[in-house]
């Protein structure tokens, strides 16, 4: 890229980010006086500097993920605002409602929290799509680089996927949350961890609309990401990569004080498990979806 067109990109990167802010925080008006009057440890870092390292992550992410499709328009940014709606709000807000409604969210605050997350993809959205110079249609469609699937085959994918979600959701669960004495206290287990076995069979024998509630996620997460891989124009490594970014930058939002989960140390266990986890299973995903597979051998032996 020419010095001009890097100085073009990060002029436009700085105009997304300065919008993107304001935008956000309109957002939070939805939940104004239904939070709970609870003290908050501090976050990793300054609340103003927090707030600037996500809308800087999140507005790249976001310019990534519209750059990167063969989209144009408001197909892109239709699409676009819906994927990063349920990533970003709905199936993030699904374990709030689980797990936080009778410690700290109260009905009021839980329709609230679904409504906070509207304005960035409804408002943001279509104006970085312009910005970024995608909202007039291409002369010659671009190829689609990857393949159409039988239904036989993407009704199995997802069910791979949904089941696959499910053992990584909760052993990253186990392994790097659940080991924190804190966070066990405050969602009702304090004492000594038990043994993962005894733990995993009790919980599912006592909560099966936990494990029903994750299949459901994470066959929705497999969903919002079908329109990025069929719309990518890049290689499946890095539609990969991004896909894993929008399914685990919106856990970074735990490095700011949150009287949801007032404690520190447990928001840093929360942000390691998701984003980690989350991450990995981004990456699952595109492996799985980006292309016919002809049998377990093509799956398992060619990767992406």
């Amino acid at each position: 890229m020419h010095t001009k067109g890097l100085a073009t990109w990060l002029m436009k990167i700085m105009m997304l980010i300065l919008l993107y802010i304001p935008i956000w925080i309109l957002g939070s008006m939805a939940v104004a006086g239904s939070i709970p009057d609870l003290p908050s440890e501090p976050g990793l870092m300054n609340e103003g500097l927090g707030m600037i390292l996500l809308a800087t992550v999140n507005t790249l992410l976001i310019a990534g993920l519209i750059v990167t499709s063969r989209w144009r328009g408001w197909k892109l940014s239709l699409l676009l605002a819906l994927v990063y709606y349920a990533s970003f709000t709905f199936l993030t807000q699904l374990d709030t409602w689980y797990y936080l409604t009778d410690i700290t969210v109260s009905a009021g605050l839980l329709a609230g929290l679904f409504i906070m997350g509207l304005p960035v993809p409804l408002i943001f959205i279509p104006l970085a799509v312009k910005i970024c110079g995608r909202w007039e249609p291409v002369t010659t469609e671009q190829e689609n680089l990857y393949a159409e699937m039988p239904k036989e085959q993407w009704v199995l994918k997802l069910a791979v996927i949904a089941i696959l979600y499910v053992i990584i959701y909760w052993l990253a669960g186990y392994f790097i949350a659940w080991q924190n004495l804190e966070l066990r206290a405050f969602y009702g287990s304090p004492g000594e961890i038990v043994p993962f076995w005894e733990h995993t069979i009790t919980s599912f024998g006592n909560s099966p609309d936990l494990v029903l509630l994750q299949l459901v996620r994470g066959t929705l997460y497999a969903a919002i990401a079908i329109p990025v891989i069929r719309g990518s124009t890049v290689s499946p490594w890095l539609t990969a990569v991004l896909i894993g970014l929008l399914l685990a930058v919106p856990h970074l939002a735990h490095i700011l004080p949150n009287p949801l989960i007032p404690m520190a140390s447990i928001r840093f266990s929360h942000m390691i498990e998701t984003f980690s986890s989350m991450f990995l299973f981004g990456l699952i995903i595109v492996w799985i979806l980006h292309r016919r597979h002809h049998s377990l051998k093509d799956l398992f032996g060619t990767g992406i």
